[in-house]
């Protein structure tokens, strides 16, 4: 995409602004090394058009793409890219101050919820060796069930029982689960008006905004 034009802006997104590239180039920056750890976070692209869009972003020095013996190709932020990290998170605040009011049915996906959920775990200073949280999502008819397995040095989704002690449960709508992520909603409120039903470990299930927390643009993080 060209614009013909000498400004900055329109030049950046001659890089970067075609469809899917900025959430390609935010799944890498959230960790995401492999291709399908990258095409877990993004769920509707195609497998051409990932790799179209990985292909550019190596070509126009975005990505580094490394490869090893024996090894899956791994992809890693340039410096280039590492400087838009700031830029992709002001673009984040500013889509939860203007945009959510325009969430619809379609756009809660239970699969994208559970990767969120996943990094959004964080164990220290419990001093636990795992935790274990099953999911019910009380709407959906399919993916109803998932195990969330959470170690020190691992989180772990499953959609089928891991045979483990469950310490903490959660019966919950898909919607509402999503909007407590994103700080729209809280655990606490939710639970009270009898939407929510969270039970199990006594002090997991008391803390958990501690160790199972809000997205990283909610505007309530410490209160979800």
């Amino acid at each position: 995409m060209r614009y013909g034009q000498f400004c900055p802006i329109a030049k950046s997104l001659e890089l970067i602004g075609d469809r899917w590239t900025i959430l390609v180039l935010r799944e890498v920056l959230m960790g995401g090394r492999r291709y399908n750890e990258i095409q877990r976070g993004l769920g509707g692209i195609s497998s051409a058009l990932l790799s179209k869009r990985l292909k550019w972003l190596v070509e126009c020095g975005l990505l580094d793409r490394m490869t090893k013996p024996g090894t899956n190709v791994r992809y890693f932020p340039t410096k280039s890219a590492l400087e838009l990290q700031p830029v992709l998170m002001a673009l984040g605040n500013w889509g939860m101050k203007w945009t959510q009011s325009n969430l619809s049915a379609d756009d809660y996906d239970v699969e994208l919820l559970m990767l969120y959920l996943e990094r959004s775990i964080d164990l220290e200073g419990l001093l636990v060796p795992r935790i274990v949280v099953r999911f019910e999502f009380v709407d959906l008819a399919e993916q109803r069930l998932w195990w969330v397995i959470a170690e020190p040095a691992s989180v772990e989704i499953c959609t089928t029982n891991p045979e483990f002690d469950v310490d903490v449960f959660l019966t919950v709508p898909l919607g509402l689960m999503t909007n407590i992520w994103l700080g729209h909603d809280s655990y606490r409120r939710a639970e009270s008006a009898g939407e929510l039903i969270l039970h199990g470990n006594a002090a997991l299930v008391r803390n958990i905004e501690s160790w199972l927390r809000c997205s990283e643009f909610s505007p309530q993080p410490k209160v979800c």
